[in-house]
């Protein structure tokens, strides 16, 4: 960072999530006087936990993509290497409208990196298949000529429109509550299209990412290399415990390093001073020389407009409402793990309204251990924007989410699970909190922090702007960080 006046090397960071931890955290480090304002009363953000028949749970994310070790060095960091733990194996499975398969083995986004995989064929038919070979012999330029794709667009025209639905629209729809047709591929997938350039297909391009960052975070020693064939869902990582403890781990942090942290203290309002910034909260101000804003998108240009007024107009959409429901259930036949470590669901699969299911003791040896033989957490989500931008009508109230999550966990695992089979449930509602990277966002973030780049000590962080996943936020976070000033 650039040299300032000892009096101005303090910093206000607003939102209490991942990112503000991680900015408060990197400014402690530089010399700055940090003070942290979340609105809520809890940190972490959507990565936080909550107690379902005695178990804590997260609440949010429960995972981190390894094809960055940007998590497992703040882990690292934070005293938590020795508590990465790999899932269990056994693969993620895709419910089709035709009904379950694993889920192949595929890259990115639901991609296959190799068409003619036993796996692939089985989900495409012999037609579909064909269609998705012809890829690497179509010119680099179809797909990647264009400044802006959605995900969609770039995969029926390489691939065809069976590994669109079949494959890639169930993962996307699982892991960014979207449809493919609205996303930009470049924020969800960065570098991706740069590889079809380079390699000269859309399936080498995945496997050439696949190859990069495959390597799984070891508890001890460098990150090693899975096997090349690694089931689709096994490019991720954990905490034994859960991702929550990282939280825990980075708040302490935080306090050791004198940061103050402040909950409870929503920013209503933000000006530009002469010496810095001024951060308005229920009557009080606080002023600092650099300010960096932590919360989601839309607030956060809420907020600054009125100081930086190159803003105006470029308020970003809201991500769509996420409602997880956790089941705690006594059933012995999902021991054997009918599904592996969860379930995605194609969106046009008839009768089954969530759009994923994670069999968490499935999935994490550490929680099997603690839940004990015979109990099982299933953690069922629903809420996707659909191809209109709309958000589809379905289950909304707590027990009405409860009766489509029997319904669904029943379909979806195969295994009989009625109301008396609950030991205790619960559901998790995030509003908006999940980044919606639509067509022409990646410009539009582009040029709001351009705008706050000209007024100077200022940065904008989360996921909104970096991507979804925790890794895309700590990566960005830091390089932002880091910049400032410079």
């Amino acid at each position: 960072m650039g040299s300032m006046p000892a009096q101005a090397r303090t910093a206000l960071v607003l939102g209490g999530g991942m990112s503000g931890l991680l900015s408060a955290r990197e400014l402690a480090s530089a010399g700055y006087q940090v003070t942290v304002l979340e609105a809520g009363t809890e940190w972490g953000g959507c990565v936080g936990s909550h107690t379902v028949a005695g178990l804590t749970l997260d609440s949010g994310a429960e995972s981190f993509a390894t094809r960055s070790d940007a998590v497992a060095r703040l882990a690292a960091e934070l005293g938590l290497a020795g508590s990465i733990v790999p899932p269990r194996p056994g693969g993620a499975w895709v419910q089709l409208p035709d009904g379950p398969r694993e889920l192949p083995k595929t890259g990115v986004l639901g991609i296959p990196a190799n068409p003619w995989d036993p796996e692939v064929r089985r989900s495409l038919g012999p037609v579909g298949t064909l269609r998705a070979a012809l890829d690497r012999f179509l010119p680099a330029s179809v797909g990647t000529a264009d400044d802006v794709i959605s995900v969609s667009a770039l995969v029926k025209a390489r691939m065809g429109s069976r590994v669109l639905e079949r494959l890639v629209a169930p993962v996307v729809g699982g892991v960014h509550s979207a449809d493919p047709g609205l996303l930009d591929v470049d924020m969800v997938a960065p570098g991706l299209r740069a590889g079809i350039r380079r390699h000269g297909s859309l399936a080498a391009a995945v496997s050439a990412q696949r190859r990069a960052g495959a390597g799984s975070p070891s508890n001890s020693g460098p990150r090693q290399e899975p096997p090349a064939q690694a089931k689709a869902g096994s490019a991720v990582a954990g905490l034994e415990r859960g991702m929550h403890t990282l939280v825990t781990a980075l708040v302490g942090d935080l306090r050791d390093r004198g940061v103050t942290l402040l909950s409870g203290t929503p920013a209503s309002a933000v000006v530009r001073m002469p010496e810095g910034w001024r951060v308005s909260s229920h009557g009080a101000t606080f002023d600092a020389g650099t300010l960096v804003v932590g919360v989601d998108g839309p607030a956060a240009v809420d907020l600054l407009e009125a100081a930086v007024p190159a803003l105006a107009g470029r308020r970003p959409p809201g991500g769509p409402d996420v409602k997880l429901v956790t089941l705690v259930v006594n059933r012995p036949e999902l021991d054997r793990r009918p599904r592996g470590t969860g379930i995605l669901v194609a969106p046009q699969t008839p009768g089954i309204e969530a759009k994923a299911l994670t069999h968490a003791t499935g999935k994490w040896d550490w929680l099997a251990e603690a839940a004990g033989p015979g109990r099982h957490v299933v953690r069922l989500s629903y809420g996707r924007v659909d191809g209109a931008g709309g958000q589809p009508g379905g289950p909304d109230t707590d027990d009405e989410l409860f009766a489509a999550s029997l319904r669904d966990a029943q379909a979806l695992l195969g295994v009989a699970i009625a109301a008396e089979d609950v030991v205790d449930w619960d559901v998790v509602r995030w509003r908006g909190s999940l980044p919606f990277a639509a067509v022409g966002h990646r410009a539009r973030v582009a040029e709001i922090r351009k705008a706050c780049a000209a007024v100077g000590n200022l940065a904008v962080v989360g996921g909104w702007v970096a991507g979804n996943g925790l890794a895309a936020v700590v990566s960005d976070t830091i390089e932002q960080i880091r910049n400032l000033d410079r």
